[in-house]
């Protein structure tokens, strides 16, 4: 079976990282898998996993808007898709996932799938609420089927008529919860939070999410600045990369609390930065479900986090983590210092965090439900018989090029 997937960016997120999660056991499932990404890349991904899944790079496939840019990324999408011939396209974000199912069709591929990582309509202007609508519902006529990461983008996506009860699914976006669970600080962990291992540990803040203008990290850090005149000795530690890292130091200067905000950028064991903290906070504007959520519970952190489509679905309010409004992120600062002088109750929430199920949520039932979405896809066109099993041997479907 020859699987492609297509996504705007390949960055260190959790949506590519999802992608690129499901393209790894594909591969390993025996399937021949091509993943199609767009200008903005990180190589490591390339040069981790060459040998088992095949990158091509589309030059002109960039996050904004340019009928150029874009026309010319449909043209070679489809060129790409003719000469593949795949039997399955799997479409990933918001820029991808419209012109990539444009192009799918275009090139007769059998089974369209797009991934719907975020609500791309949601908490934005209304010309561009209006233009993702309208755009969201020409590519659902060319989609075979809907995977959502969380109940919540499916049901505003059906609430919208995007997409038919029947061809809508839920997947949850996997990752390996055992690593989380048993995870450790990191042993230069005083050296991080810049403190003498000989005296009191300070309280630990931890915000784990990509350096771009949606996660809002600018404003929770004005907000976060009024924490440290209540709470001194506040660390917050900033865990990820992206296009917004240099406005967001320059802005950490500014407000003079240096001294609190560690940049961590980027870590290859983002595990033992939560093992660190005494609670995590997310306060995104947009989002899908965030995964980040799941792993601060997976490590046993309480949360606090601005109200997401679908976020009652691992976070109960009060039991493992306090949920608040999303347009106003001094109610994250009020929660977070509510919590960092009542310890009876953040204890209380990291009992109910480690306590939450997230079976769901483990990376090894996260392609065993989509290849059942594939299979559908497929036998709804007569692509595989219904008796055989949907496998990268399977007799019955040509080999991928």
């Amino acid at each position: 079976m020859l699987i492609v997937h297509i996504i705007t960016r390949l960055i260190r997120a959790g949506a590519d990282e999802n992608t690129m999660l499901t393209c790894l056991q594909q591969a390993d499932d025996g399937h021949d898998v091509v993943l199609i990404h767009g200008a903005e890349y990180d190589d490591h991904y390339q040069q981790q996993y060459r040998d088992r899944v095949r990158f091509v790079l589309v030059e002109d496939m960039v996050r904004k808007v340019s009928f150029m840019s874009d026309a010319r990324t449909m043209i070679r999408l489809y060129k790409i898709l003719k000469d593949l011939k795949p039997h399955v396209v799997h479409t990933h974000t918001s820029k991808a996932g419209i012109l990539g199912r444009l192009a799918a069709r275009m090139a007769g591929v059998p089974a369209v799938i797009h991934g719907v990582h975020i609500v791309p309509f949601l908490n934005v202007g209304r010309k561009k609420r209006l233009m993702y609508l309208a755009l969201e519902k020409i590519a659902a006529v060319f989609t075979d089927a809907f995977i959502n990461v969380s109940h919540g983008t499916q049901d505003l996506f059906l609430q919208h008529r995007i997409g038919k009860v029947d061809n809508h699914h839920v997947v949850h976006s996997g990752f390996d919860l055992k690593r989380y669970h048993d995870a450790q600080p990191p042993s230069d962990q005083a050296a991080i939070l810049r403190y003498d291992s000989k005296g009191p540990r300070p309280p630990v803040i931890v915000m784990m999410a990509a350096l771009t203008a949606r996660k809002r990290h600018i404003a929770f850090l004005d907000a976060f600045q009024r924490l440290t005149r209540l709470h001194p000795d506040v660390r917050l530690l900033v865990c990820g990369d992206g296009e917004e890292r240099t406005n967001i130091e320059e802005h950490i200067v500014r407000l003079g609390i240096e001294g609190n905000v560690v940049m961590l950028g980027f870590r290859a064991d983002p595990e033992r930065i939560v093992a660190m903290a005494d609670l995590c906070v997310l306060c995104s504007e947009r989002e899908g479900l965030p995964r980040v959520i799941m792993q601060y519970m997976a490590g046993g952190k309480p949360c606090v986090v601005s109200h997401l489509p679908g976020i009652e679905e691992v976070v109960e309010n009060g039991v493992n983590g306090l949920i608040v409004p999303s347009a106003d992120i001094d109610s994250a600062i009020d929660a977070i210092h509510h919590l960092l002088t009542n310890k009876d109750e953040l204890k209380h929430l990291a009992q109910g965090a480690r306590a939450t199920d997230l079976s769901n949520w483990d990376a090894e039932t996260m392609w065993p439900k989509m290849q059942a979405i594939y299979e559908d896809a497929l036998q709804s066109i007569d692509m595989i018989n219904t008796d055989q099993k949907f496998s990268g041997k399977s007799p019955s479907v040509a080999a991928g090029t």
